[in-house]
């Protein structure tokens, strides 16, 4: 098809009348508006050259897109021109002829058969409305779609357009809100009183000089301040063999430490330091009050100081907890320590930091978790009315001072049943207890007459199953130094009791 055809057809009877030249002549030049080359109503209509279409539906020479376009759509005037015959149809101002239909002027029809002298036709058939029809319904759904488009793509916007009359300018806010809860109101009463607690030993270079090398890390919690003196609770186990005790606050500032005193068997110690950097001092509660599932919040630094001031929640997952733990390190269990289960998590690091409860107060100090790749979420911290009656003998002596017998003991059921039978003599029933391994000189147990081989079953009223239980009964609050305690025990199978006057430790034996 050449270039001033186009793809589209339609029947003659719904294609535009042209307007006809006034005399014979060359094609009138389309951009010569029509107003100034109309033709005169009484002149004969002459074969189209300029615009519309054949009956064929093809587009005739010389004709543009738009007239041709226009041309197809006079059938959706048709119906109007019918009710009211000899009455001319404006469509309007066309957007390529360069001028507007006059008001007055000839009816526009369809073209004829080319030679000018046909009548127009003013019954047109159902096919063509149809078209018509098609084509500006067609129409309205494409604009309605790109609308559609447009306004969710946002590529219609133009209200980044220079210069636009129509611009409106956007204003943008920034949203901002308090966010205020219990947990932020807890942590921020006492973040401030954990510091980080680093362990400085003595080291060898490469070059064979001597120096002091951070070791180790922990946690602390500034729980006291005084006559230019601050004091700080950790683990023992975060400062054990250290030359050099360091204390970092949360603002950076560091200061010097010295050891007051520490707590093999509940796993804590005493830090001293000048008070010019304490801000905050924290506020024990009570951990005899506490439920299972209420929240609770571990504050400490995890993996070193570059972790500092971390924030974790959980809650209380259990309440008087034992946990078998080697206190001196022979690899084996000699000690339970009693503590508070929860799943807030605790990290390396975390040791000697703050769990706290909702109104801010430091509830148990974070000592230790269980860690496998079967177990998540399982962390202990020691109760804090625990902690702070031994906080207290550490400060005045450096050490805690407990009742003791004297002795050395051994697990019943870790000895064979055959030695079971025939050293100690035990009768049937009776598989457990703590045998005295030996009895030191002087000591409570000596006095009493306790000897090797004996096993003790029952201490102040309650059954010893083990070494370990015998400890838990006898560095209890319920005893101190002096008090009296019965003793039942058997010796070569036999049951016997005696009273034992309990005195200061002043070894590691019970």
């Amino acid at each position: 098809m050449e270039n001033n055809e186009f793809e589209k057809k339609k029947n003659t009877d719904s294609a535009e009348q042209p307007y006809q030249p006034t005399h014979d002549g060359p094609v009138p030049n389309v951009n010569e508006t029509h107003s100034e080359r109309a033709p005169h109503p009484q002149e004969p209509v002459q074969e189209p050259i300029a615009e519309g279409v054949t009956p064929e539906g093809q587009a005739f020479a010389g004709a543009t897109q738009e007239q041709a376009e226009a041309s197809m759509t006079n059938a959706f005037f048709e119906k109007a021109a019918s009710s009211n015959e000899g009455q001319p149809v404006h469509p309007g101002t066309r957007s390529g002829g360069g001028g507007t239909i006059p008001p007055e002027g000839p009816q526009i029809t369809t073209g004829g058969s080319g030679n000018g002298g046909e009548p127009p036709r003013k019954n047109h058939s159902k096919r063509n409305n149809m078209i018509g029809y098609f084509v500006i319904g067609l129409v309205g759904v494409l604009i309605g779609a790109l609308v559609v488009f447009f306004a969710v793509s946002g590529f219609g916007d133009t209200s980044n357009s220079s210069g636009s009359s129509s611009d409106v300018p956007v204003k943008k806010a920034k949203v901002s809100y308090e966010n205020s809860t219990d947990i932020t109101k807890a942590v921020d009463k006492v973040q401030d009183a954990v510091v980080s607690v680093l362990n400085y030993q003595q080291g060898t270079s490469l070059t064979g000089e001597t120096s002091e090398e951070e070791a180790s890390s922990g946690s602390g919690v500034v729980y006291k301040k005084e006559d230019g003196k601050a004091y700080i609770v950790t683990n023992n186990h975060v400062v054990e063999g250290a030359n050099k005790l360091e204390v970092t606050f949360s603002s950076g500032k560091k200061s010097e430490a010295k050891l007051l005193g520490t707590d093999e068997w509940n796993d804590l110690a005493v830090l001293q330091i000048d008070d010019e950097n304490v801000t905050t001092v924290a506020e024990f509660g009570d951990s005899d009050s506490l439920t299972v599932g209420e929240t609770a919040i571990a504050i400490g630094s995890p993996l070193g100081t570059e972790f500092a001031g971390t924030v974790t929640q959980g809650i209380i997952s259990g309440l008087n907890r034992t946990v078998p733990v080697d206190v001196n390190g022979d690899g084996s269990e000699d000690w339970e320590a009693e503590v508070i289960q929860t799943d807030a998590a605790i990290n390396p690091g975390n040791s000697g930091g703050a769990l706290i409860n909702l109104e801010g107060q430091v509830i148990g100090i974070n000592s230790m978790k269980i860690s496998t790749e079967d177990v998540e979420g399982i962390g202990f911290a020691i109760p804090i009315n625990t902690v702070a009656p031994i906080l207290a003998q550490l400060e005045a002596n450096g050490e805690v001072v407990r009742p003791s017998l004297g002795v050395t003991l051994r697990d019943v059921d870790t000895i064979p049943e055959t030695q079971q039978k025939n050293i100690l003599n035990l009768p049937d029933g009776v598989d457990y207890g703590a045998m005295v391994s030996s009895v030191q000189q002087g000591s409570a147990a000596d006095e009493a007459g306790l000897k090797q081989y004996d096993v003790i079953v029952e201490m102040n009223g309650k059954k010893v199953s083990d070494s370990m239980g015998l400890r838990k009964i006898l560095y209890s609050s319920d005893l101190k130094i002096g008090d009296k305690v019965d003793v039942k025990y058997y010796r070569d199978g036999k049951e016997q009791t005696t009273t034992i006057t309990l005195k200061a430790a002043n070894t590691s034996a019970q």
